[in-house]
């Protein structure tokens, strides 16, 4: 393999983004315009995640009987299920890598405190108070709105006393996790990152099929340029391209206000697992390409690749059924996502174990993909 082959292809295609408006505008402009639009849209409160149930850790060090009647009590709300941690260290690792939505850590002297206003309901000053402190998951909008008023609510409720003011219990917001109010494009500007990258599947699609109609694939045949020299020119120009959408998103959500306080490595690693998602999107457009026999045909196959992935793995899935959430798991996009949620939201770690599977996924997954779609092209398009 020769390398200036695969770099005269490169430029080929780069030079046909550059020439075509309607490819420049999908790669350069339209991802600008989306982020901007959405920004500037969702700048204050967004709807619902949809989500019916939170899991919650729970971090008990009481050794009495009330802390057993508050757990009860939540998993009686049916919309939180209590998971019981031996240590706070594990949970909040757990909570930093989505595992679970919510934190609750319950104090030596909770039935204590409960026992005290049992006995003397009316009398303030005799009560022993105390504080149940609640780490929130940063990385979803509806549990930090959500969680927190159901469990003031079962605090209440464990007292006999709905409504009655004041009790003994004092539920403090951790600020170790929930260090400020985020706005919803904050929410979804992990989502947005995956969002643009997916429209690079229509791009390869519609260009392999114009090469093959207007007889491009043709006059490279009689060139000296092997297979493997055009495939990997090919897939190096989308990934390029990529990168560059990659950096435009960064560069626009940067300046509509999302400044995540991350190290440096976060962000590698953010253009690394996008780069990585792309060659999934170059495959499903080879496979499309293999597939549809005009351009037209190509944009519309294109979107049976296409839909899956954005509204299963991006921000637009914030609202989705029980269903859904396990049929997400089988797309590339979600695992971009949540590793960009658990990076920029949570504060997880590059090398926190939920982060690395999230790249494992990616990575087996579009690797599959791309060599699938690479071995139907040259197989049925005889390149």
């Amino acid at each position: 393999m020769k390398p200036q082959r695969v770099l005269a292809i490169v430029r080929k295609e780069v030079k046909k983004a550059i020439r075509d408006p309607a490819i420049l505008f999908m790669i350069f402009l339209f991802p600008v315009f989306f982020v901007l639009a959405f920004g500037l849209a969702y700048g204050a409160s967004f709807g619902s995640d949809g989500q019916t149930a939170y899991e919650i850790g729970v971090v008990n060090m009481d050794q009495g009987p009330a802390s057993q009647t508050l757990l009860t009590a939540l998993s009686k709300t049916e919309i939180l299920r209590p998971n019981i941690y031996g240590d706070n260290q594990t949970a909040q690792n757990d909570l930093s890598q989505g595992r679970v939505q919510a934190v609750i850590a319950i104090p030596s002297d909770f039935s204590l405190s409960l026992a005290s206003y049992q006995a003397a309901p009316d009398d303030p000053r005799s009560w022993v108070n105390t504080s149940v402190a609640l780490y929130l998951d940063r990385g979803s909008l509806i549990a930090t709105q959500v969680v927190p008023s159901i469990v003031q609510q079962t605090l209440m409720a464990i007292t006999g006393q709905y409504a009655r003011a004041p009790n003994p219990f004092r539920l403090e917001i951790a600020s170790l996790v929930e260090v400020k109010s985020l706005s919803s494009f904050e929410y979804m500007a992990p989502g947005m990152f995956t969002f643009a990258s997916i429209y690079i599947l229509m791009m390869v699609a519609q260009s392999f099929v114009q090469d093959r109609e207007n007889g491009m694939m043709k006059r490279i045949r009689v060139t000296p340029i092997t297979s493997a020299e055009f495939m990997i020119g090919q897939i190096l120009s989308y990934t390029l391209i990529a990168l560059v959408q990659s950096a435009l998103v960064f560069a626009t959500i940067s300046l509509l206000g999302f400044r995540p306080d991350v190290g440096a490595l976060a962000y590698i690693f953010a253009f690394a697992i996008i780069l990585v998602f792309s060659l999934s999107n170059i495959g499903f457009g080879l496979i499309t390409a293999t597939v549809a026999r005009s351009g037209g045909a190509a944009t519309g196959i294109s979107f049976l690749f296409l839909l899956p992935q954005l509204f299963l793995g991006t921000f637009v899935g914030m609202s989705l059924s029980s269903a859904a959430q396990i049929a997400r798991r089988f797309v590339p996009s979600y695992y971009v996502t949540d590793a960009l949620t658990s990076l920029f939201l949570r504060g997880a770690d590059v090398t926190s174990p939920t982060i690395l599977f999230d790249f494992a996924a990616v990575s087996v997954s579009c690797i599959a993909v791309l060599m699938l779609g690479v071995f139907l092209y040259s197989k049925h398009c005889a390149i």
